[in-house]
């Protein structure tokens, strides 16, 4: 028997599987599929085992690791169901291809077809098959960018401009930079990266393992040479992991807790994280002596972490006082880990004995106060079992001295740590020295030790893995990451409130603007405490009093953990005087105050933002306490929520230059903090050319940014990736910074200020006025489905309220992006689009698209969505799912969408999407190759999105006539037939839960095929 496997490039591909040899003893070797699969392997140009080649082509990349993970996935498919199923798999398969060549609606009906004779347990194994796939295909294109980064860093392959911080050092040394002026600006120069507090990574951690291990094991058969047999084991392991995708449960059953979320979040710094960044500091430091320059200074880091994860209690009720202690406590524990091994690790490094006065004087001062019985001192390290030098260190060692007690106080603090972890009554004791509290504490013993080690002529050995170490240290400090809190403006309000009706001065809340800001003012400025110790309070306002009574707290028990306190939902100076009170009035001490930053969201928050900040530092007293500098956060999410794309990318642009000037005329160093979520619905994109279109003077070396969901994982899940995101940012940042872009001219504002008039009426109109909308939204998308996920700990809306305004942004995107609509990106678009045009301003548009960044990105990124989109889908959707009498409506929007996309295509003079004419610009064939790959990657992924799609549209119909129907209870107790299901997890519920699963798992499916969930 021959069993036909799907290839690459859609064909058939035979098998042998003779009889029941395949099922094998565990391994590869000595069957009939290892040997298909060694010769797959060894007649593969990348991943033969053969070792690194200087040819390098992304496509081939591809193609070639699809194969060999199809081929093994389908053989784990046939050993695990039988070979009827594979069979059907593969008649979709045929399908969903015809139709991708097509577009014939006869074609998509034959799939659909083919999908409904599908019982439910074979739809869930389907739905989970592609899902597989989908998740196969992203590790292949993750394969393939890290093997291009690398191959970009050797210099096979050019790279593209301001990609690398070295090619952006070369690029403005050719502009006419002086290296001084570079070194200047990397060396005051900060991005920092926050892991946001709503991941929203479909899948589980438990899937992400297994995944991470088969695109580890294919980089290895890529870049070393292996023997015969070292080859084989690691397609075994390749198989292994795949068969553990498998025959894992996909679905998470429960929600995560927020703790869950920062565990989740931690392991990135433990795969890739931790020891990228030095790497990455030390080809910084490369690329600057290269050019005549020293090592960036020790006493910063050019780039650290920060979180959200414990710390956003913005509409998450999960999110506590208790919880932010939690999280920080298992954040410091992960820390001091790390340093505690790499400690270890210094200490078999640093064995000489030349050394300076200050490192003499160190040592000796940490030896006169140490235990002197040689004995005890042994018996103690061999009772904390420490990898070596238990005896005591002699002192002619000084280095070794100095890092045996780094290590021992390391030791000390992760058992106290961990004390405080399994007991919320436990605390850190701030006057124990055994142990470490502060990064300084760390730091200055090992600057110490190098600045002694270059003294005496040991350059070398200072500038190996004690400069590493180093780097770590100011980068990460205990904490690895410093958590942001985050809380929505009016609960700061209703606890403020609360004191001043208690105390007799009326309703806070009910106060002007004026008088709120003399009264926050006088009591800042004051020395008694205001909140009484008996308030009568609501709960809610006692979680925002121990909130920031925990901010105290942590702040001297564990300093340097945590970083801003954001004001979600922030409209006037008041909200952020009443949040610098609250904090210390509960006990922060001065030095303690966490910065305080607005988060303007909303396109009227947007507007009225540098109004806001000019009356906050007219603030006598807070222009003082701010000390020059301030940070403010933009939301990408919801203001493109509430006034769809166009509208909000150019309040977004206008913000940030009003924003940056109402600081400068009060000589206030803005940084701003984006909110940029996985999506171009939420701000997402390549960082790099979303960097490099910012309004110019906006950035000035600093910078934060959110990195969200799937997005994490892309970014940091693997070293390669991990390095080139790193890389991404300072680089252009950097470059921005010194060579910003050019003002728009004032034709072209007064153009976007129409358009985001134009696209902002013709948006709201739809979306909040039309009362068909919410009826269609609700019944042509799974929006009202995704709480069921358990993507994230936050509920999907911030109150339980129905309708549009009071949803997420998150699952507002997601639910569209499921239906293959895209709705929020260009609704409004067609609209201002055609206006304009039908104005005079055709050429205008031409002319921004061609010479202004800003809006060059903004059209590309809209054009990648509406590549995404697919009509034929949207209408199955409509047709299966929507009330008869909406049908009328939703053709009215599938038109818009498909005018969208002529406009689009009119402004940029391309002739289909994603598709260039010739140009004559020197980037022109990088920009031709980068279309043409995102057009393959979407024509292949479609391969198996579309019948998710189809299976989706399905399950959908069956869940809502289950909740609905007469006979849905009776239906509802039907015993699912287990055929391929032994023992699944739903097999103890009913035929509803069965139904309930498969459309999960085409929901998780669909999101890694669009490679985003919101």
């Amino acid at each position: 028997m021959r069993q036909a496997v799907l290839s690459p490039d859609g064909k058939s591909r035979s098998m042998a599987t003779h009889g029941v040899s395949h099922r094998r003893q565990g391994s590869l070797f000595a069957s009939e599929e290892g040997e298909a699969l060694e010769k797959l392997a060894t007649t593969s140009s990348y991943l033969s085992g053969r070792g690194e080649t200087k040819d390098f082509n992304a496509h081939d990349v591809i193609e070639e690791c699809d194969a060999l993970l199809q081929t093994i996935f389908f053989s784990v498919v046939r050993e695990t169901t039988s070979e009827e199923f594979l069979a059907k798999l593969q008649g979709v398969y045929d399908g969903s291809e015809a139709f991708g060549k097509t577009g014939e609606p006869k074609d998509f009906e034959a799939m659909k077809k083919l999908l409904e004779t599908m019982e439910v347990d074979e739809s869930l194994q389907f739905a989970s098959a592609y899902s597989n796939l989908l998740n196969l295909h992203n590790i292949s294109e993750q394969v393939a960018n890290a093997m291009e980064e690398r191959h970009k860093r050797l210099d096979d392959i050019p790279r593209g401009p301001a990609k690398s911080t070295n090619g952006a050092i070369k690029g403005l040394i050719r502009s006419g930079k002086t290296i001084e002026e570079i070194y200047a600006a990397l060396s005051r120069q900060h991005v920092d990266l926050v892991l946001t507090a709503h991941p929203t990574q479909a899948l589980r951690r438990s899937m992400l393992k297994a995944f991470g291990k088969v695109r580890e094991k294919l980089l290895q058969l890529q870049r070393f040479r292996l023997s015969r047999f070292e080859r084989a084991e690691i397609l075994d392991e390749i198989r292994s992991n795949i068969a553990a995708a498998w025959r894992t449960d996909e679905i998470r059953r429960t929600p995560p807790k927020p703790q869950d979320e920062m565990r989740a979040g931690l392991t990135y710094f433990q795969q890739t994280i931790w020891d990228c960044v030095p790497t990455f500091m030390r080809r910084v430091d490369t690329a600057l002596l290269a050019n005549g320059c020293g090592r960036l200074p020790l006493d910063r880091s050019i780039v650290t972490f920060g979180s959200w994860m414990g710390g956003d209690r913005d509409g998450n009720p999960f999110v506590t006082s208790e919880c932010t202690r939690d999280v920080v406590l298992l954040a410091r524990v992960q820390g001091t880990n790390f340093l505690f091994s790499t400690i270890q690790k210094l200490l078999f490094e640093l064995s000489m004995w030349r050394c300076n006065d200050t490192v003499k004087r160190l040592a000796n001062d940490i030896l006169a106060t140490s235990e002197t019985d040689k004995n005890a001192i042994f018996e103690e390290r061999k009772r904390r079992n420490y990898d070596d030098f238990w005896k005591a260190i002699p002192e002619h060692e000084p280095y070794r001295v100095i890092l045996a007690m780094l290590r021992d106080k390391l030791y000390n603090t992760r058992e106290a740590l961990q004390k405080c972890v399994t007991d919320p009554n436990v605390s850190i004791d701030v006057n124990d020295d055994s142990i470490i509290r502060t990064k300084e504490e760390i730091y200055e013993p090992l600057v110490a030790c190098y600045e002694s080690l270059i003294e005496v002529k040991d350059d070398q050995i200072a500038n190996s893995l004690l400069l590493d170490v180093i780097r770590q240290v100011q980068c990460f400090g205990l904490g690895l990451v410093k958590l942001d809190i985050r809380q929505e403006s009016d609960r700061h309000a209703e606890a403020l409130d609360a004191v001043t009706r208690y105390i007799g001065l009326g309703s806070y809340i009910e106060w002007s603007e004026d008088q709120k800001i003399e009264w926050l003012t006088s009591e800042l400025m004051s020395k008694r405490p205001l909140i009484p110790h008996d308030l009568e309070c609501s709960a809610d306002v006692r979680e925002v009093l121990d909130t920031c009574k925990m901010i105290a707290h942590l702040q001297q028990t564990c300093p340097g953990s945590l970083g801003t306190y954001v004001i979600s939902m922030a409209t006037s100076a008041s909200d952020v005087l009443a949040v610098v009170l609250l904090q210390r009035e509960c006990g922060c001490r001065e030095k303690d105050v966490l910065r305080v930053a607005p988060l303007f969201e909303r396109l009227d928050d947007l507007n009225d933002a540098p109004r806001v900040l000019r009356q906050l530092f007219s603030v006598k007293w807070y222009l003082d306490h701010i000390n020059g500098f301030q940070e403010v956060m933009i939301g990408y999410s919801d203001s493109g929520k509430d006034a769809g794309r166009m509208a909000a990318a150019w309040a977004l642009y206008e913000g940030q230059e009003r924003v940056v000037a109402a600081g400068n005329e009060f000589n206030v160093a803005m940084t701003l903090f984006h909110g940029r979520g996985g999506t171009v619905g939420r701000g997402g994109g390549p960082a790099h050319i979303a960097m490099l279109s910012q309004p110019p003077g906006t950035v000035n070396g600093s910078i934060r940014v959110t990195v969200q969901g799937e997005v994490i994982e892309s970014d940091f899940g693997e070293r390669e990736n991990c390095f080139h995101t790193l890389d991404l940012y300072t680089a252009s940042v950097l470059e921005h910074s010194l060579k910003p872009p050019s003002h728009p001219d004032d034709k072209w504002r007064a153009v976007m200020d129409r358009m985001s008039e134009y696209s902002c009426a013709h948006y709201r109109k739809t979306v909040f006025e039309t009362p068909e909308f919410v009826q269609y939204f609700a019944q042509a998308t799974p929006g009202s489905e995704l709480g069921s996920l358990n993507i994230g700990s936050r509920p999907a809306k911030r109150k339980p309220n129905a309708g549009v305004t009071a949803l997420r942004a998150i699952p507002w995107i997601f639910a569209w992006t499921q239906s293959r609509f895209h709705l929020p990106v260009w609704l409004g678009i067609s609209a201002s689009f055609k206006r304009l045009i039908e104005e005079g301003e055709l050429q205008t548009l031409r002319d921004m698209y061609k010479r202004w960044p800003f809006f060059e990105v903004t059209i590309d990124l809209v054009e990648m969505v509406l590549a995404k989109a697919d009509p034929v889908v949207v209408a199955y959707y409509e047709k299966a799912l929507v009330d008869e009498s909406l049908h009328d409506f939703g053709a009215k929007l599938r038109g818009e969408l498909e005018s969208s996309i002529d406009v689009i295509l009119t402004v940029s003079e391309h002739i289909g999407l994603l598709v260039q004419p010739e140009k004559t610009e020197e980037n022109a064939n990088e920009a031709r190759r980068m279309q043409q790959k995102l057009k393959h990657k979407l024509e292949k992924r479609n391969l198996y999105i579309t019948p998710l799609n189809v299976c989706q549209v399905r399950f959908l119909k069956q869940a809502r006539a289950l909740e609905h129907e007469e006979d849905g209870e009776k239906l509802s107790m039907r015993k699912v037939k287990i055929t391929m299901l032994e023992g699944y997890p739903f097999q103890d519920f009913n035929y509803k839960g069965a139904v309930n699963d498969v459309l999960k798992i085409t929901m998780k499916g669909i999101a890694a095929g669009m490679q985003n969930t919101g």
